[in-house]
């Protein structure tokens, strides 16, 4: 396949560049809305509780729906005729949408109910709705209302929030932070490729192929949200993962092709070797994330889902362009590749040789492979005792549902949020919605009530037939609660947080509480716990097929059956280590939270996303570097001394590329950390966390200490798999591009000796 692809891209590379030229004006003019149709939310398990409780409700009463608050604050009493009539216009515009339900004011409210619905400092007042829909169709028509009343105007400020408007503000603050990511990671990037080719010309191509992808994944979104609902934040992580992998794919094919071309080799002869080798090496790697990430699409909420499918678009656009464009840009360009070279003259200034003409033996990366390799007992322990000591965080690793406290203290959905938080004794969006679809007689429902509301922490339960505090009956009202034919649905009012540990404990004590009929369970703290949950569950089977998917496409690519499982353990204790990291600093609030605020969790999307993008970009670096490694491997003598020196001229040769990569999507995702919503930054930390251990410290000394230790071993399979290696393994067709001087030296200290029994 390699080689026809090639012989097509050699053979008619005006052709080529025409075709992706034509392709990306089509995908362009197609995707260039993709930002404003995407919606917000997606987040929601279909299949959970709290779900099941909002269909109820619709079907039922009519009163389903994501809360809305409007706060109204004022110098002057709340009681005051300028602050009733504006309050009192806020509540009939909410009465005569047909989108608002359950609405509940200030100033409707009787007296003894109203603690709910005003700060402790009797300054702000509160008006809540129920805005029918999803977080897909609610957050619209949140803003959309919102947008009528917040104002300040007179000495009364308006302000608007709630689960239902937060929702539409991270939708509209992810579009500018993906803008802003873009304005940073171009341009920077393009100034590392520089430093990496020192050619103008070189440098510029893995930038076309980011373009290339970026432009195309957009395009493969807009269609898909054709058929089926697309996240917002799914474009975040599609142009992050273009950015970085196209660049990536493309870095390491116009390496190897200088590398080849160095080597005298003709410009066609060097790109079949390097599509041979590289080109398969990028294969691999692209195979190996495409079946991590395609694990997104099996999570519950089109939310999660989007994410596989942005992941997806990424991985393989971004492989269309290493292997088709990159490739006929080079057959254009030809000796025009290296035009422009910066660094030639500063070397020249400095009296230094360019290190790229460095033998092998003379790079940084085969001394620090040589030095790991002479002590591997004592790095290999060291080094996992590091990444474990970082991990130790992760056991007290918690899950949440995004809030607005994700959003900056700008947005007034947050700003609202922190009004409710701190300063109101029972806030609405608390409220604990109990669903009694059948069987639900009077009599039964207010003894129902009145248990309820003797639990710890409830300050009230609203039923059909009045309010409860404490068992005892305190209004005849019926705010929030319903009772049609023999079903009924109770709010039960609490100080607790809903996304908090204190929320889910009183959670699971109110569903202690008997019943003559088995309730259904919503409001914010039920859904949280089926989001999470709705996640966690699919976790043993994401890595169950990580596992095996990674596991054979390695020995498909190595033969061996030992590297597969030391690449999944060294992977695994590099996320450990980045999500012990996330948890210390988001979760625990550690060096100021990264300028977040700690809600004491870690926003649910980034633990999949860390155990398949993050877990996916770490084996890319394996396969990159062990794929070089046994190239020298299989041109020895399969000695033990041979298996030390394939090792460290593996990492001479691909320790500076790798490192160049690493810092290249170190600075993408360093990008996505400036985001203002608070799970892209803490996905853009995590992700540039992982990839710089992964590169500086697992490549570069542990996995040549675990070789060092396994000898031999390291390419060892049992007999059957080992002939049906031999037989039918994916290996390169053309002669690798080892000379007789990479061979094991007996000079080396480590080539003789050391593995003698």
């Amino acid at each position: 396949m390699l080689r026809r692809i090639t012989n097509i891209v050699v053979a008619t590379p005006r052709v080529v560049i025409g075709c992706a030229a034509v392709l990306f004006v089509l995908a362009a003019a197609y995707g260039s809305s993709v930002m404003t149709a995407l919606p917000a939310g997606g987040y929601d398990n279909p299949h959970g509780e709290a779900a099941h409780a909002e269909q109820l409700l619709h079907d039922k009463f009519g009163a389903s729906g994501m809360p809305l608050v409007f706060t109204i604050t004022s110098t002057q009493a709340l009681d005051s005729p300028a602050v009733t009539a504006r309050a009192e216009s806020v509540a009939r515009d909410l009465e005569s949408d047909s989108r608002t339900s359950n609405i509940l004011s200030y100033w409707t409210t009787p007296r003894e109910l109203r603690a709910g619905l005003v700060t402790r400092d009797g300054r702000t007042g509160l008006i809540a709705a129920m805005i029918d829909g999803d977080d897909t169709s609610a957050p619209e028509a949140a803003r959309d209302i919102a947008d009528r009343w917040q104002s300040t105007r007179d000495g009364i400020t308006v302000s608007a929030g709630g689960q239902a408007l937060a929702q539409d503000q991270i939708n509209h603050q992810s579009k500018i932070d993906l803008l802003i990511m873009e304005a940073i990671a171009i341009p920077t990037t393009f100034v590392v490729l520089i430093w990496v080719f020192g050619s103008l010309v070189a440098a510029a191509l893995p930038v076309v192929a980011a373009l290339f992808s970026i432009v195309g994944a957009a395009a493969v979104l807009r269609a898909i949200y054709e058929i089926t609902p697309v996240s917002v934040f799914a474009m975040n992580l599609a142009t992050a993962l273009s950015l970085a992998l196209a660049i990536d794919y493309t870095l390491f094919i116009v390496s190897r092709y200088r590398e080849e071309r160095g080597r005298q080799r003709s410009r066609s002869a060097a790109l079949q070797t390097t599509m041979a080798t590289a080109g398969r090496t990028v294969i691999f790697s692209a195979l190996t994330l495409l079946l991590t990430i395609s694990t997104m699409t099996l999570m519950p909420g089109y939310f999660m889902k989007s994410l596989g499918y942005a992941g997806l678009a990424a991985v393989v656009l971004s492989l269309v362009a290493g292997l088709v464009i990159a490739p006929a840009l080079i057959a254009v360009l030809g000796d025009r590749l290296d035009t422009l070279d910066l660094r030639k003259p500063i070397y020249r200034l400095l009296h230094r040789d360019d290190p790229r003409t460095a033998a092998p033996e003379q790079t940084r990366w085969y001394r620090m492979a040589m030095f790991s390799m002479r002590r591997p007992l004592i790095m290999a322990t060291v080094l996992t005792a590091f990444f474990l000591l970082l991990a130790l965080p992760v056991v007290h690793l918690k899950l949440n549902y995004p809030d607005d406290r994700t959003l900056p203290t700008s947005a007034s959905s947050r700003q609202v949020g922190d009004v409710l938080r701190a300063d109101v004794a029972q806030p609405t969006q608390n409220a604990v919605i109990v669903v009694l679809p059948h069987g639900a007689g009077p009599t039964a429902v207010a003894h129902y009530g009145q248990d309820l509301s003797r639990v710890s922490g409830v300050t009230s339960v609203a039923t059909p037939d009045g309010i409860y505090r404490s068992g005892a009956q305190i209004s005849t009202a019926a705010f929030g609660a319903e009772r049609r034919g023999d079903a009924a649905y109770l709010t039960v009012s609490t100080t607790s947080d809903p996304f908090s540990g204190a929320g889910k404990a009183q959670l699971d004590e109110l569903k202690s509480v008997p019943a003559a009929v088995d309730p259904v369970w919503g409001g914010l703290a039920q859904r949280n716990i089926d989001n999470v949950r709705g996640v966690t569950d699919r976790i043993p089977l994401v890595l169950a097929f990580v596992v095996l998917s990674t596991t054979i496409l390695m020995f498909m690519m190595t033969g061996s059956v030992i590297l597969p499982l030391k690449a999944l353990i060294l992977n695994g204790l590099s996320l450990a280590a980045t999500l012990g990291v996330l948890t210390w600093i988001f979760q625990q609030g550690h060096l100021g939270g990264l300028g977040t605020t700690s809600s004491g969790a870690l926003i649910i999307m980034v633990l999949p996303l860390m155990m398949t993008v993050g877990f996916g970009i770490a084996m890319d670096y394996e396969v990159f570097v062990l794929s070089r490694i046994r190239e020298f491997w299989v041109a020895s003598d399969r000695s033990p001394a041979a298996n030390t020196r394939s090792v460290a001229l593996g990492l001479a040769h691909t320790g500076r590329i790798v490192t160049a990569a690493a810092l290249l999507m170190a600075v993408v995702y360093l990008a996505l950390t400036v985001a203002q919503v608070s799970s892209n930054r803490m996905l853009g930390a995590g992700l540039c966390l992982g990839v710089l251990l992964d590169a500086f410290l697992i490549r570069t000394l542990l996995v040549p200490a675990i070789m060092q230790l396994c000898g031999r071993w390291n390419w060892w399979a049992p007999a059957p798999l080992a002939r049906w290696y031999e037989s039918r393994g994916l290996r390169e067709e053309l002669e690798p591009a080892t000379t007789t001087s990479d061979l094991p030296a007996p000079s080396d200290p480590l080539a003789s000796g050391v593995f003698r029994k």
